[in-house]
């Protein structure tokens, strides 16, 4: 527990994001999270304040996945505090060790994370559905059949398709993956998701190969 407060202040962001509390609360107060979440930016700021270790750990189980990351609590601190910036820290550690909090709120991320791998795109028309959206409301039964027309009907191009939004080089692709192993974000998706990461290690290999072979091809042309 004290090996993990201590990882967050160590954090070289750290300082910048944290320079004392007034404990005047404007922060929570402009807060759209705290309206809705047990969680209170104030909270979070005092926590760390007063290296109160315990309570952090706590906070890293539930509270801090409840902020929005709008930073509207930076922009209203008189002291310059961001306590968005340092949920931010404690999010990244708690991804670096596992947390199951961390596992539970990345998961529904999963299939966009394989679909930025396969396509570059984030995400796609086929994922946009009304089963996945409840709170659309009723009125979308109404368009639901014909989606497909209504996308056709978009002046974008790459809005009309269903598989992905636009083509992505495999020389973009190779360098985009070259970007998350060195960054990290592949040892970090293989703490939280072991299956999916094998799944996306595969892929990225297949990839790989294929721009191997492309070069080769261009050299002997």
């Amino acid at each position: 527990m004290q090996d993990i407060f201590n990882e967050i202040t160590q954090d070289f962001r750290y300082d910048h994001e944290l320079n004392g509390c007034l404990n005047c609360g404007i922060c929570t107060a402009t807060c759209p999270s705290a309206h809705f979440y047990d969680y209170s930016p104030r909270e979070i700021v005092q926590l760390l304040w007063t290296e109160n270790v315990e309570q952090v750990y706590n906070a890293m189980q539930e509270k801090i996945w409840a902020c929005a990351q709008c930073m509207t609590c930076a922009a209203r601190c008189p002291f310059r505090n961001s306590p968005g910036g340092l949920v931010m820290i404690m999010r990244e550690v708690a991804i670096k060790h596992g947390f199951e909090s961390a596992k539970q709120v990345l998961r529904p991320f999963g299939r966009v994370m394989l679909k930025l791998i396969t396509t570059g795109n984030q995400l796609s028309p086929d994922m946009i559905q009304p089963d996945a959206f409840p709170d659309w409301g009723p009125n979308i039964q109404k368009v639901e059949g014909d989606l497909q027309t209504l996308r056709n009907a978009i002046p974008v191009k790459t809005l009309q398709t269903v598989e992905t939004a636009w083509e992505v080089s495999l020389k973009t692709s190779v360098e985009m993956y070259t970007i998350w192993e060195m960054t990290g974000v592949l040892s970090s998706l293989e703490t939280m998701d072991e299956n999916l990461y094998d799944v996306i290690e595969d892929f990225i290999d297949e990839k790989r190969e294929d721009y191997e072979d492309w070069l080769e091809e261009q050299e002997e042309d």
